[in-house]
């Protein structure tokens, strides 16, 4: 089972990690600095070096709780040490969005009693869908000037880990509206942008809100009777 560096330190950048499995051009690590996609957040890219030839990794994907790195030609062999290097700048800046994310399903609950249905987050633009029976564009342009009043206090951000007997005793840290993913949680990851925001999360995401930069509102989208989506982006 490959060690996800990701969920001890998303500000690691590079690290050593030793070839466990090969089929073609997919790659398993021991351990990893790449996240998969998954929780609706765009998966990393980088490089691996190892000796003295550059793999790109082009995609990475978990499955069965283990993660496989797509990289761009084959020459890779078990047993071989390879330097991780992540896109920092592309990583940075899903971190930058995913924590924006939890910022405005945060408030879509406080203010709306919106639920999440799903989501997208990717580098230049994201987007967020929620359960919402009527609303009005003057009370997303209310909660994005909250956002970013909140962003420019520059609020904490933290991240713990609980049982999943303790985590279930605050149903609020379950913004999404389908919780069936619930059954199949040990321990579970809870990011905390503080006094504002908890929700359980297995992604990446920035130390403090200062970092997210200014939240851009963009469409909004109805998606059916109750379903609604709306885009956003951060600044560069």
């Amino acid at each position: 089972m490959t060690k996800q560096l990701y969920l001890e330190d998303s500000y690691l950048k590079i690290c050593t990690a030793l070839v466990s499995a090969v089929q073609g051009t997919v790659i398993t690590l021991d351990q990893t600095i790449f996240y998969p996609i998954g929780g609706g957040q765009a998966c990393d890219t980088g490089t691996l070096l190892a000796n003295g030839e550059v793999y790109k990794v082009i995609s990475v994907q978990k499955v069965s709780g283990e993660i496989y790195h797509q990289v761009d030609r084959e020459g890779l062999d078990i047993g071989d040490q390879v330097t991780c290097t992540l896109n920092w700048d592309r990583r940075h800046r899903l971190m930058r969005s995913h924590t924006a994310a939890h910022l405005l399903s945060g408030l879509l609950s406080k203010h709306l009693g919106a639920q999440i249905t799903g989501n997208q987050l990717e580098p230049e633009k994201s987007r967020m869908d929620f359960s919402l029976e009527t609303y009005s564009p003057e009370q997303f342009t209310i909660i994005f000037r909250e956002a970013n009043k909140l962003v420019k206090e520059n609020v904490s951000v933290k991240v713990s880990l609980l049982t999943k007997e303790q985590a279930l005793e605050d149903p609020t840290l379950f913004k999404l509206a389908n919780k069936e993913y619930i059954a199949h949680l040990q321990d579970v990851r809870v990011v905390d942008i503080v006094g504002v925001d908890r929700q359980a999360d297995g992604g990446t995401h920035v130390k403090s809100l200062g970092e997210v930069g200014l939240l851009v509102m963009g469409k909004i989208d109805n998606k059916g009777k109750n379903n609604r989506r709306i885009y956003f982006s951060v600044s560069p």
